[in-house]
């Protein structure tokens, strides 16, 4: 009973990390269609449909690899980037930012509004109950894990983006681009990630208070 459990625990993991991932995405299109760029609408984008996010590689083969690579402590998916066209902004490297960041903001704010679920409303001590509570705490640890990850400034990471208001010639950050999957991929093997679990962690007891 307990493996099959673990195992369902593990699909909705998953479930949630992609959900999680396209959620984000979605979050670059709007803030970029807010910004007047139809280009992520038009494609039709501007959608919770999962099935126009998914890509098969960064949704399922890499968080699989990374989930068994680090025994379950971390992994991390993305979907298929929404496109979207700097030169509809009045500010492009400014409004670029903007619309990187979107997609951290929003998984920040589900960690915060299924967190205070947490840490405000006293669920029944059964059995049941104590299961969902695992699972709500799943969704703000996995949409924290996303949030932080995103934001580590290596391209095609969110927080490369970021970082150009305050270094718009960082040259590096374009050549970076193409191996910016191996150093991610590196980095994991070195683990330096086990520091960023440490790091989600604190912000997942500060939400929902230890």
């Amino acid at each position: 009973m307990l493996e099959e459990l673990d195992f369902i625990r593990v699909i909705f993991q998953i479930v949630v990390l992609v959900m999680s991932a396209v959620a984000h995405e979605v979050a670059h299109g709007f803030m970029a269609y807010r910004l007047g760029d139809p280009t992520a609408k038009d494609a039709g984008r501007l959608t919770l449909n999962p099935l126009k996010h998914l890509d098969v590689y960064g949704s399922l083969i890499v968080p699989l690899v990374m989930y068994i690579g680090t025994f379950g402590s971390f992994f991390f998916a993305w979907a298929k980037p929404v496109p979207y066209n700097p030169y509809y902004f009045k500010n492009p490297t400014g409004d670029a930012a903007k619309v990187a960041f979107a997609g951290p903001a929003v998984n920040f704010a589900i960690a915060v509004a299924i967190g205070l679920v947490l840490r405000f409303v006293d669920l029944p001590d059964a059995a049941y109950f104590q299961r969902l509570e695992y699972l709500l705490a799943d969704i703000v640890i996995i949409n924290i894990m996303l949030g932080i990850f995103n934001l580590i400034p290596i391209p095609p990471l969110d927080g490369s983006r970021i970082i150009r208001v305050f270094f718009p010639h960082a040259c590096i950050l374009d050549q970076l681009e193409q191996y910016g999957f191996f150093i991610l991929i590196f980095l994991m093997f070195t683990g330096i990630f086990s520091y960023i679990s440490h790091l989600i962690f604190f912000i997942f007891k500060l939400i929902v208070g230890g």
